[in-house]
């Protein structure tokens, strides 16, 4: 009997057949399964790229920030081969300390530009990787709110994964993508004020630190190194009951400005209040900005600095593909897992573990 307990001598006690339980997969898993998509060529990527195709580009920052060895060489074709549509966009860096409201800001500035002037705008925002658990929120898009919506807008997050001053790892190779799409304006957005900020200064024409008032002391905590290499200084949240101490911070900063050597261009950067928020002092943040790169053009400053960046990046690029050789190399991996060991028991010096590796290294040469 199926269930003995129904039978005569359990009275009282009665169990159901019940219903038949469905299958656990979905029977129409296999009409429904999506194709997976078609590994691109080279002459794919550059094609759709030129073209303005945005999924084709996308697929490219992808294809460019992966660290797959596979995708190493395709990506390298493809940067190279749409180098010459590129160099004619104006890019601005911009950073500043958390909670400046670079994103709003970004927004803000973004569909000024994109309404005044038209064309295309791309942003690629970094956003920090936990130092635990590597991973990042990529949430940027939240933030910029109009941008995220507009057709000649491009808005791409990368995670910084612990690189160079939080600047996405390939982020001067997706400039290079960007311009050939034909994106003609390019913020490159860092995650805040750090040691290294050398890294966005050298991949943009323009660079914009944000700072906000009535946080204290608004000199407090800002490098000097940050300060001289600044083309620009913006006082956010100059709105409301904070419009006389944006501008008291703006004086400071003027004021602090006459203490650094002449830069470059032969003029020292002008500093401005607005409000990403509420639109206030837009259209002067960017004739500041259109105002500096015409000076620079006008005395060779432009020039000059992309040059010195294409060397720097040269010398980056060199620096990179080392790191790659050397952890990669055969048997590094086990001798850094012991090398580690035996720093942890004190039996091995850092000096010593290091000239272990770098021994095994040049062997492998």
């Amino acid at each position: 009997m199926k269930h003995p307990e129904n039978d005569s001598a359990y009275k009282g006690l009665k169990v159901n057949e019940g219903v038949e339980q469905p299958a656990s997969l979905n029977p129409y898993l296999n009409s429904m399964r999506l194709k997976r998509a078609r590994r691109l060529t080279a002459d794919d990527y550059v094609d759709g790229i030129v073209r303005g195709d945005v999924n084709i580009l996308s697929r490219a920052v992808t294809l460019v920030e992966s660290r797959r060895p596979d995708d190493a060489e395709l990506a390298r074709e493809v940067v190279e081969r749409c180098l010459p549509f590129s160099g004619r966009s104006l890019r601005v860096g911009i950073t500043g300390v958390p909670g400046a409201g670079k994103s709003t800001s970004i927004d803000a500035f973004g569909m000024h530009v994109l309404n005044e002037r038209g064309g295309k705008l791309a942003v690629l925002a970094v956003d920090p990787s936990s130092e635990r658990s590597k991973g990042s929120i990529l949430g940027d898009k939240t933030r910029m709110e109009r941008l995220s919506l507009h057709p000649d807008a491009f808005i791409r997050p990368s995670a910084s994964a612990g690189s160079l001053g939080g600047v996405a790892r390939k982020t001067r190779e997706t400039i290079i993508l960007c311009e050939a799409a034909g994106y003609d304006t390019i913020f490159v957005e860092t995650v805040g004020v750090g040691q290294s900020e050398t890294a966005v200064y050298s991949m943009v024409d323009f660079f914009l630190l944000i700072q906000i008032a009535g946080a204290g002391d608004e000199l407090q905590g800002i490098k000097r190194g940050i300060m001289e290499m600044a083309d620009g200084i913006v006082i956010n949240k100059a709105d409301g009951d904070n419009v006389a101490e944006a501008r008291r911070a703006a004086t400071h900063y003027r004021n602090a400005l006459q203490l650094f050597p002449m830069p470059e261009i032969g003029r020292r950067p002008e500093v401005l209040t607005y409000s990403g928020f509420y639109d206030i002092g837009i259209k002067e943040v960017w004739d500041m900005i259109y105002g500096y790169m015409n000076h620079a053009k006008e005395c060779g400053v432009f020039d000059a600095r992309r040059s010195r960046q294409a060397k720097y990046w040269m010398y980056e690029s060199i620096n990179e593909q080392l790191y790659s050789l050397f952890y990669n190399s055969p048997g590094m991996e086990g001798l850094i897992a012991e090398c580690e060991r035996l720093l942890s028991e004190n039996r091995m010096t850092s000096f010593a573990a290091s000239n272990r590796l770098m021994e095994h290294f040049k062997k492998q040469l």
